[in-house]
């Protein structure tokens, strides 16, 4: 029977990969230093900088300012100094992100209601964090302000803003970040378990068996895309368990859906894996081939920056990117509760990049027996 004969190659790939040491460190050494990496370490927070404050103003609002600074939660170290030449030192050789400057009329000019003279110097060789500490100080400097009697007298003029955060209210990281990660271990894992499989059939010498023996083209096929597919699927739940009861990230949607749009996501991914590997003669081409891949698919697929950044010429490349799709639904139905219509739209491109990719695959597979 059909049936029989898959279950065998199935039990074959799944013992290929468990029995060997170095199969084994894949399924659990990168799994473990991305959980822990990126949900601690990674992260796009900027927190424990250096700054250096130049204050040439003696009034008590400038000491107020140097007070305020210096208890930020954000700032490490407040490195107080009288120089301009070592402010510059200190900025050429990053030592600190920030170098602020206050003028000599600061006190009197914020007190008037007046211009004050204030001066931020960012290391620009640090666009992500100069950008956000500038945010930092342009807050905190606001804050002093609206607290002078010019600005408790312009208080009841200005129009106040109330920003409230949808689906994450306190910005927690790891809200972010860990769904992110489902999306992106299964992608690791089952390209590189997929990509190896022929190549390693071919390093044994078992490749030609293989491909003369009772099993059809389609039935190989089929059995070298279960096992990633499963192993896929149990560090998906891994994650799944890891998000909601360490990280506490709220599972909003429906988990059902999680796993139904997981199936065509592994399957995507599994053809892409299955076609380098017909295409690598030995496991570290396969390797190599899988890599070649899984960066720039990460940094298409609107992980770090948005695909609406991206340049115009480049977005259209991400619409082969299966990573793109499944971050929307996996993040959709962790923080959203998104729609069934809505899945079933993401779905439906990963549903095309699978056929394409696993149909490659198989007219590949079919070369090698002609």
């Amino acid at each position: 029977m059909w049936w029989s004969r898959l279950i065998a190659l199935v039990l074959k790939e799944l013992l290929a990969v468990l029995r060997d040491p170095k199969g084994r460190a894949i399924l659990i050494g990168p799994p473990i230093v991305q959980l822990v990496v990126f949900s601690y370490a990674a992260t796009l927070e900027v927190r424990n900088v250096d700054v250096m404050l130049l204050n040439r103003d003696a009034g008590h609002w400038s000491e107020e300012l140097v007070a305020r600074i210096q208890g930020s939660p954000r700032f490490r170290q407040v490195m107080l100094t009288d120089s301009p030449q070592v402010v510059r030192e200190a900025i050429d050789r990053q030592r600190v992100t920030a170098a602020i400057t206050v003028g000599p009329d600061f006190s009197r000019a914020i007190e008037a209601g007046e211009p004050a003279d204030l001066q931020v110097l960012l290391d620009g060789r640090r666009s992500n964090a100069a950008q956000i500490v500038s945010g930092y100080i342009t807050q905190i400097v606001l804050g002093l302000a609206a607290e002078t009697p010019a600005g408790q007298r312009k208080a009841a003029t200005v129009i106040e803003t109330v920003p409230r955060y949808w689906f994450n209210p306190n910005l927690i990281y790891q809200w972010f970040m860990v769904p992110n990660l489902i999306a992106n271990i299964a992608l690791l894992i089952g390209l590189i378990v997929t990509a190896l499989s022929i190549a390693r059939e071919r390093e044994l010498g078992t490749f030609d068996q293989l491909m003369v023996s009772p099993l059809r083209t389609h039935e190989i096929v089929i059995g070298k895309l279960t096992p990633p597919m499963l192993i896929g699927l149990f560090h998906m739940t891994v994650y799944i368990l890891a998000a909601v009861f360490i990280f506490a990230v709220p599972l909003r949607g429906s988990l059902i859906l999680l796993y139904a749009s997981s199936l065509f996501y592994l399957a995507s991914i599994a053809g892409i894996g299955l076609f380098i590997s017909a295409l690598s003669m030995t496991q570290q081409q396969a390797i190599l081939g899988a890599f070649l891949f899984l960066v720039p698919a990460t940094l298409l697929s609107g992980f770090a920056t948005p695909i609406e950044n991206m340049p115009d010429w480049l977005q259209p490349i991400t619409v082969v990117n299966p990573l793109r799709y499944f971050l929307v639904i996996v993040k959709g139905i962790f923080l959203k509760d998104i729609p069934l219509s809505e899945v079933v739209r993401q779905t439906l491109p990963l549903l095309a990049i699978a056929i394409v990719t696993l149909g490659a695959a198989s007219w590949l597979f079919r070369r090698r027996l002609e």
